[in-house]
């Protein structure tokens, strides 16, 4: 799988992207707080829990908050999952797509409405998932289906810019997004239908994926051309 890098895709109608750094830190900030204040049981009360979020199963430890755990409202784990990553190179490897795709999605949307269409396409992915795994006791956490919408979006916006990225995690190679991207997302398609191994939440990813190219048709700013149009 690639590795993106850096885009050749200035900004048009920002100057800085405000949001998707604020994004990055928040995240870094919650992650650091994970490793270093709140323990296992606390960090248990923010993720997305699919049987207790449908009311399916027995919330928690039948219905009784564990010591330690931080109670919050279940369909506020829609939003909250979000921020909480598993390890370092989970976090990693969602900021770095958020790093190098966010910006110009960013860009097209302007910044409230950036921050609008993330958290949605974060929510829409841990509500696919919970739909989709609905007697599921496995926490969720992450900001992959918030980011799968990024990358939809993205590739809705900008398929023909070029793409620096890694491959085999060392080889920089130039390809297009609409390449890059679009490997990605065929992957996620691919990954749901086999049988479910390993922590990856594909349906959050799917979720997301789908959200965010509903989303950028509807929220881009005024003007704002998809696929690349008008681009020399």
């Amino acid at each position: 799988m690639f590795i993106p890098v850096y885009d050749q895709n200035p900004l048009r109608s920002i100057q800085f992207q405000a949001v998707t750094v604020s994004l990055i830190l928040t995240n870094i900030i919650v992650f650091i707080l994970e490793v270093t204040a709140l323990p296992s049981q606390a960090i248990l009360g923010f993720a997305l829990i699919p049987n207790d979020l449908l009311g399916i199963g027995a919330a928690g430890s039948g219905g009784v908050v564990s010591p330690g755990q931080i109670a919050i409202p279940e369909r506020l784990t829609l939003i909250s999952y979000m921020f909480f990553h598993g390890d370092v190179l989970h976090l990693a490897g969602n900021m770095l797509f958020l790093w190098v795709f966010g910006d110009n999605v960013e860009d097209a949307l302007g910044h409230f409405r950036f921050l609008i269409f993330y958290l949605a396409c974060g929510a829409v992915g841990g509500l696919v998932h919970a739909l989709m795994l609905p007697t599921s006791e496995m926490p969720l956490i992450g900001a992959s289906g918030a980011v799968a919408g990024v990358i939809a979006a993205y590739l809705m916006l900008h398929p023909r810019v070029r793409v620096w990225v890694l491959i085999l995690r060392f080889i920089p190679i130039q390809i297009s997004a609409a390449f890059a991207l679009g490997a990605w997302i065929l992957t996620q398609f691919v990954m749901v239908l086999l049988p479910q191994v390993g922590p990856v939440a594909w349906w959050a990813h799917i979720g997301g994926l789908v959200a965010g190219a509903i989303l950028v048709v509807l929220m881009r700013r005024p003007g704002v051309p998809l696929f690349d149009r008008g681009i020399a």
